[in-house]
């Protein structure tokens, strides 16, 4: 039988941590294991640090919701096994999928929230810095806003020369800025940046959650 993922020492928290310790130490260590962040690397690298980004989403999946985490727990305390290999966090979730459900024996079947497959990191990731992602990425990369003025001005310049031109470019800046607002969720657009810009925006980040800047 494969090793047991230590989720708790994934995220370097004891078993006491609060929800809120364990979302600031899934912070930490997902900014510290993001691939995006790595340049002039192997694949090799890359891979390991994706495995390990991977591992740490999971580990968040897990302990950040009370009836995931309880139901961890059941196992965690039966296993002497217990390892911080990404390896054994996706064995877990892929040979065991109905592993927290057989964990409350009460239950007369596995209920929708512990019979999920492997969580995709980049959305955990998302989800977790939803609040601190955005205005990184809307410095980044604001799609529409550049659009809109340079459609509008465009439009303007056809109908009134010059003086159209400065009008609808304002005018179409503003309106995409809406769109920009409303549009895609920032972590569809944050997905679609170049490697560079995603390493600027973790780099950001890295400063407000780790108080340094990645090399």
């Amino acid at each position: 039988m494969s090793s047991f993922p230590d989720y708790y020492e994934l995220l370097n928290v004891p078993k006491s941590a609060t929800q809120d310790e364990i979302k600031q130490a899934y912070r930490k260590e997902s900014l510290k294991t993001h691939p995006d962040r790595l340049v002039n690397v192997t694949p090799a690298e890359k891979r390991r640090a994706t495995e390990r980004f991977q591992a740490v989403a999971d580990a968040y999946y897990v302990l950040s919701d009370p009836k995931r985490r309880q139901e961890y727990d059941h196992l965690y305390g039966a296993r002497a096994d217990r390892s911080t290999d990404p390896n054994a966090s996706s064995n877990f979730f892929t040979q065991f999928t109905n592993a927290f459900a057989g964990a409350s024996s009460s239950q007369t079947g596995p209920s929708p929230a512990t019979s999920a497959a492997q969580p995709d990191a980049n959305g955990v990731f998302a989800d977790a810095f939803e609040e601190l992602l955005r205005p990184e990425v809307e410095r980044i990369a604001p799609w529409w806003s550049w659009v809109g003025a340079l459609s509008g001005a465009s439009l303007g310049f056809i109908v009134a020369n010059l003086p159209g031109l400065m009008v609808g470019a304002v005018a179409g800046n503003r309106l995409g800025a809406i769109r920009d607002a409303k549009g895609k969720p920032v972590a569809v657009v944050f997905s679609q940046l170049a490697g560079n810009q995603k390493a600027e925006i973790l780099k950001a980040l890295a400063m407000k959650v780790l108080g340094t800047a990645f090399s």
